[in-house]
């Protein structure tokens, strides 16, 4: 089992009950295929650097799980599917990189507690 990080991107014109569907398709696409979600964090509307799909703007979100290797292709392909997802990028997480995860989640729940 391997960690991994997935952050996508979805269309700007969704609703909220939009987004939070699409999320959860992702979600228990990973649970369905013996995989286990450890965090998820919705950064919200954000600028786009450059135009994709014609828009200048999208709603971003992270997702950290733990699964095999040869789930990943089958989760691409989901994305590639949906309409909603413009964008995504998928990186597995080494030594170093889950120190840095933990600490960047260590301080997202500092600030919430504050």
């Amino acid at each position: 089992m391997n960690n991994y990080e997935t952050v996508f991107i979805m269309n700007p014109v969704l609703s909220e009950e939009q987004i939070k569907e699409t999320v959860n398709k992702f979600v228990s696409f990973i649970k369905t295929n013996k995989g286990t979600v450890s965090h998820q964090e919705n950064w919200g509307l954000k600028k786009l650097k450059y135009t994709i799909q014609k828009k200048k703007t999208g709603f971003y979100y992270l997702l950290e799980f733990t699964s095999e290797g040869k789930l990943i292709n089958d989760l691409e392909i989901e994305f590639k599917r949906d309409e909603r997802v413009i964008r995504w990028q998928t990186i597995k997480l080494e030594k170093f990189a889950m120190e840095y995860a933990e600490k960047r989640k260590n301080k997202l729940n500092n600030n919430k507690k504050a």
